[in-house]
């Protein structure tokens, strides 16, 4: 197997953190740089969607998730580079966490996908918690759930 690209969603929560720790020795074996991409929960989608926040709020808390996550990356070679998208929209009733990831992994022409599967805590910002299953069913790429 090759792979340039690994995507490593992540959404804020521990455990996205710990998966992003697999996506780095997997993106180390095989050479390939990692995309981080921070999906934004349920509230703070629709609160940005509705007007009800300004941007900037959701890109604050963008790269408040995403820095410590690509700190990790220091001291290594790995390229990396990052995004956000909503998890969720008012407008597409389809669009849930799990079809963003396999939508950017194909955007990307990621080559390997790696996300937490957490457990359902209820945590408004544990936005990809229950996205493993589908990412599994529905991905092109070869996934790693942990």
């Amino acid at each position: 197997m090759e792979a340039d690209l690994v995507l490593a969603p992540v959404d804020g929560s521990d455990n996205a953190a710990e998966a992003f720790e697999y996506a780095v020795a997997v993106a180390d074996r095989y050479d390939a740089a990692v995309h981080v991409l921070f999906v934004l929960g349920e509230e703070m989608s629709r609160r940005v969607q509705d007007g009800t926040i300004d941007g900037e709020v959701a890109a604050e808390t963008t790269v408040a998730a995403v820095d410590p996550i690509l700190d990790r990356l220091d001291g290594t070679d790995l390229e990396s580079t990052h995004s956000s998208a909503y998890g969720y929209s008012t407008q597409r009733l389809t669009q849930h966490p799990g079809s963003v990831i396999t939508e950017v992994a194909d955007q990307l022409g990621a080559d390997f996908v790696v996300l937490p599967r957490e457990p359902v805590t209820g945590d408004p910002q544990a936005a990809i918690e229950k996205a493993a299953q589908y990412v599994i069913a529905h991905a092109d790429q070869p996934v790693l759930s942990v």
